[in-house]
């Protein structure tokens, strides 16, 4: 099987893309796969240093604050259209897949045009732009959450749940003491987004003389852009920082609450794991998509909100001591978590592009 997937700038767009290459690739040893991506964004190096072919395209997403700078932006999708086209065709893929972000209309778009199977793969709870254009040309629709599948036509959609919950049960721990944290006290995980928050930055260098008192450990991955900033806090002694880590999966399954953002991806591993989990929504994403991620968790009992506004180490920490202090809370936290996650989602993609391309 020839394959071409698109996706691109966060994580939470290219780890779900390469954990679908990963299991076409297990299940088919002779499968060809190309990834297309940005020029500028994380999947220009990520993607290659995995040993996957990469071809980036120049494409940029709309300009929300000043419209007059998308004649230029739509100038550069229409050249990524038809450079889409000469990939597909010198490619000749039997599958298209985009697991989101603007690099997957113009790419998804050509193969449409050239008849060759498609399918998106929406991770939020409301599709972003590039998925609102595609849904008429696609062949097939997978979601994440199941509050999504109201957007799409019916008879092209189908929940599967996010790839990377399948993907993660696969992986190993990384024990607290490795660490280098006592592997008696309850941890707290604190990261928030694969690239770190210029505004949480600030409110989590306020937040961690909170911790200074409590029994429990803390450890805050802040992005490596920001790792500097916390350079002149005074760290209490159970509180650690990481720029970035490549096994956070790994440490996720040595911990007992996670916060965290609630974009897609994140919300695919806390419940993969069944984590309890207290979720920040970030503010500034298209339709607080976030907010609604969140949402679909805290109404199954599985997470509790704390908006970005309200944030502050007094009410961070007060929600977490009532999570710890009340044991039924957290072990129905526990299993709300669990009985959200979905336990076969690679699976099921993997069967939808078995039959698009059987057919």
């Amino acid at each position: 099987m020839r394959v071409i997937v698109a996706a691109g700038g966060t994580g939470g767009h290219i780890y779900p893309a390469l954990a679908i290459i990963n299991r076409i690739q297990e299940q088919d040893k002779n499968s060809e796969v190309l990834y297309i991506g940005t020029t500028n964004r994380m999947e220009k190096d990520i993607v290659p240093a995995k040993g996957i072919r990469f071809v980036g395209i120049e494409i940029q997403g709309l300009n929300r604050k000043n419209p007059l700078a998308n004649v230029k932006v739509l100038k550069k999708f229409f050249q990524a259209i038809e450079k889409s086209k000469q990939i597909i065709k010198e490619f000749q893929p039997d599958i298209v897949i985009g697991v989101g972000g603007y690099i997957t209309a113009p790419v998804l778009y050509a193969a449409h045009k050239l008849h060759v199977k498609t399918m998106i793969h929406e991770q939020n709870s409301i599709p972003g732009l590039s998925n609102k254009f595609l849904a008429r040309f696609v062949d097939r629709i997978c979601v994440s959450l199941p509050g999504s599948v109201q957007y799409f036509p019916k008879d092209k959609t189908i929940y599967t749940g996010n790839p990377r919950s399948e993907e993660i049960l696969q992986i190993k721990k990384t024990s607290k003491t490795k660490l280098g944290f006592s592997s008696s006290k309850k941890l707290v995980l604190v990261v928030m987004g694969s690239l770190g928050s210029t505004t949480m930055t600030k409110k989590l260098k306020e937040a961690i003389l909170s911790f200074q008192s409590k029994d429990y450990q803390v450890l805050v991955i802040t992005g490596k852009a920001y790792y500097d900033d916390y350079k002149e806090i005074d760290l209490p002694s159970n509180v650690k920082l990481l720029p970035y880590t490549e096994e956070l999966i790994q440490i996720m399954k040595d911990t007992d609450i996670m916060v965290s953002r609630a974009g897609a991806s994140t919300i695919s591993e806390i419940t993969g794991i069944g984590l309890p989990s207290i979720l920040v929504p970030s503010p500034y994403v298209t339709h607080n998509h976030q907010y609604l991620n969140a949402k679909e968790l805290e109404d199954a009992g599985a997470c509790w909100i704390l908006e970005e506004k309200d944030f502050s180490g007094d009410a961070l920490c007060s929600k977490i001591d009532k999570i710890f202090s009340d044991k039924k809370q957290y072990l129905a936290m526990k299993k709300a978590s669990e009985a959200f996650g979905i336990k076969d989602s690679l699976t099921k993609i993997y069967q939808e592009i078995k039959k698009l391309v059987g057919e």
